[in-house]
């Protein structure tokens, strides 16, 4: 029963670290599943993406006049999810979606009216996880404050 424990008591603390690193821009943006089903505080900054149960987000866009969705993809950052939706904006709905845009001074060069839905769906797919990416490798590169708690208890028994 003292492993059991130990092991348990371990596993939380790479969950409690895991659960709370931050991005570029110094919000925690990582695993929203502990937050509420009201929405998370990611949610509403950003717009256009929700958070999956297990963590991931998910971008898609509505195609103006009809009724089709353009699924934009899963992407493990909210960041990475918002730049999707705001290429697939813009691409749409060209240079009056500017001020609606979550990064407007981010939008890559392949974010042009001119693209079909296909064309749209690759660019912001590439665009969100070129920046899950970014994101990704500057939590790599810096270290993590909660480094020192992935341990066991077995360690010190």
């Amino acid at each position: 029963m003292k492993t059991h424990t130990s092991c348990t008591i371990h596993i939380h603390i790479i969950k409690q670290s895991m659960s709370s690193t931050t991005s570029d821009e110094g919000s925690i943006s990582s695993s929203c599943t502990s937050n509420s089903a009201a929405g998370t505080s990611q949610e509403k900054k950003y717009k256009g993406i929700r958070c999956r149960r297990w963590g991931k987000w998910v971008s898609e866009i509505r195609v103006p006049g009809t009724q089709e969705r353009l699924w934009l993809g899963t992407f493990s950052t909210p960041e990475g999810a918002a730049l999707a939706h705001d290429v697939a904006s813009y691409s749409l709905r060209g240079a009056t979606s500017l001020s609606k845009l979550n990064f407007p001074s981010m939008l890559p060069p392949t974010a042009r009216m001119d693209l079909s839905p296909r064309s749209i769906q690759k660019a912001a797919s590439d665009a969100g996880m070129a920046m899950d990416a970014r994101i990704i490798a500057s939590r790599e590169s810096t270290p993590n404050n909660n480094e020192g708690l992935n341990v066991s208890v077995d360690d010190y028994l």
